[in-house]
């Protein structure tokens, strides 16, 4: 039996401190999601001046890139590439760019997902918010 990390609390409120700033220092107004390993909500932050969509966007995309163990953007270039038929995908609503997944020792513990901006600076924010976990 292997033993797996999980997210605690002090590490959401790491990933989350983080990715605002990133977010704060571009004046960049975002949602900010983090799942669990399952896609369960563990943190949801929506900045002043976002819209109200992106409190919906940002949890499928955190949830689709935890639930994939891969970034979101995969899912979207597939269906932009033509395999329509990948929006029938089970449990995937956020297959937009700007979730990505947190892995350590090769296990996925999570995701980050953000909306507010353009798809490659909500990933931009979601990977700053990892960052600070040091993997």
């Amino acid at each position: 039996m292997k033993n797996k990390a999980v997210l605690e609390i002090a590490d959401v409120k790491l990933i989350a401190a983080a990715a605002e700033a990133e977010a704060l220092k571009n004046n960049w107004p975002v949602t900010i999601a983090i799942v669990d390993d399952g896609g369960h909500l563990l943190w949801l932050q929506r900045l002043d001046g976002v819209a109200a969509i992106s409190a919906h966007i940002a949890p499928a995309k955190a949830h689709t890139a935890a639930l994939g163990r891969r970034e979101s953007k995969i899912y979207e270039d597939v269906i932009n590439q033509g395999r329509m038929s990948f929006l029938s995908a089970p449990e995937l609503a956020g297959m937009l760019e700007g979730g990505v997944p947190i892995l350590k020792d090769g296990q996925c513990i999570g995701a980050v997902g953000v909306s507010g901006v353009k798809s490659g600076e909500d990933a931009q924010i979601a990977r700053a918010g990892i960052a600070a976990l040091g993997l």
